[in-house]
């Protein structure tokens, strides 16, 4: 009894799961015939961009456009999404079938009540920071309406993790530190080549340890921070905790009264795993990482930013050769933030997976009694 009604859950969430992603992808579609050649293609993405206009760019709801958003959008959704229900009649008996059928017209009938309002698509003055991974919350789709290029999953998070559509690049302004060393100049050619506005900020020149006035009105001018720079031996508490943490908290704060929330991505190392190997000249980098990545779940679990942690191991850059390019290590690493990852591992030896674990639910200190003794 119990494992029939397990394997009926297991049907029934798949079967939802895959006929969610069927629209998803028809989504997709009708946002790329936007500038199809063929007139009919495009007048069917105009019908669809009807959406767009009951909840605008500015995430408020139009109720002029409540009508045509029911014909143009909730209906065309819930017959796709019904027609990849009842396929699945080939494969699955009826009943987990009928279940999900039940479910997307009780859904359907809410929506059509709210006139189009649902817990996806409702007025919001700010996109909070945490958003769905594996499920769509209204955080996540609200994403979609800003950049409406992207974020097209709408329930069950399949399509944009295979398409590589969960984070905005294009037209994005991004400020990027440490954009002469490796990883940052390599992260530079790559946001440019992806058709994101890339300007950069240079440790000793554009901020310091408590001096950060340079940087206010390049701060105000990004959307994205990437944190990159850092020091492997010299002074590196404050180039790998101190300038991370203030930097960070500095953009939150600039960025509190956006629409949307700032994000940041910051750079850590292996090294908060596995820490320094038993090499004396290693303690004081790895005690900084370790530091900052006790303060970084902080950022992580905040809804005032999108906080994403990198965590690569060794790449070759000026401090040595490594099994990776600084190039091959950022591909890594935006595979997985195209795909809505916040915790980022760019690893071939698995560490990086390894300390998510130490990340999310390790035994934390505060990160100030991992100073090394002046």
């Amino acid at each position: 009894m119990i494992w029939d009604i397990a394997i009926f859950l297991a049907q029934a969430a798949l079967v939802f799961v895959l006929s969610t992603a069927l629209f998803d992808a028809l989504h997709w579609t009708l946002h790329k015939w936007e500038k199809s050649r063929f007139p009919l293609l495009r007048k069917l993405s105009s019908w669809h961009w009807v959406h767009h206009k009951f909840l605008g760019l500015d995430m408020q709801v139009n109720p002029a456009y409540a009508r045509a958003n029911i014909w143009f959008h909730i209906l065309p959704e819930y017959i796709t999404s019904m027609l990849g229900t009842l396929v699945f009649l080939l494969v699955f008996p009826w009943p987990p079938i009928a279940a999900v059928a039940v479910i997307r017209t009780v859904m359907l009938v809410k929506t059509l009540q709210e006139e189009g309002v649902d817990f996806n698509h409702m007025a919001m003055d700010r996109v909070g920071g945490q958003q769905g991974l594996l499920w769509v919350d209204n955080n996540y789709h609200a994403m979609h309406h800003v950049y409406p290029h992207n974020f097209f999953s709408s329930f069950a998070n399949v399509f944009d993790m295979i398409a590589g559509t969960s984070c905005q690049i294009r037209g994005r302004r991004f400020l990027v530190t440490g954009a002469g060393g490796a990883f940052g100049s390599a992260m530079v050619a790559k946001l440019t080549a992806l058709g994101g506005i890339v300007e950069t900020a240079k440790s000793g020149v554009d901020f310091s340890a408590g001096n950060y006035a340079a940087m206010a009105e390049k701060l105000e001018r990004a959307d994205v921070l990437v944190l990159s720079h850092g020091a492997k031996t010299d002074d590196c508490w404050n180039a790998n905790f101190v300038t991370f943490r203030d930097l960070t908290e500095l953009f939150t704060e600039i960025g509190k009264s956006r629409l949307t929330p700032p994000e940041v991505w910051a750079v850590g190392s292996e090294a908060e795993f596995h820490g320094d190997m038993g090499m004396p000249e290693l303690k004081d980098y790895a005690a900084s990482k370790r530091a900052f990545a006790y303060q970084a779940l902080e950022y992580y679990q905040s809804n005032a930013l999108i906080y994403r942690h990198i965590v690569p191991s060794s790449f070759t850059s000026a401090m040595g050769k490594g099994p990776m390019s600084a190039a091959t290590a950022v591909n890594i690493a935006m595979f997985f933030i195209r795909r809505g990852f916040r915790y980022v591992p760019v690893t071939l030896t698995g560490l990086a997976v390894l300390n998510y674990f130490r990340f999310r639910f390790g035994q934390k200190r505060a990160p100030e009694a991992l100073k090394p003794a002046e």
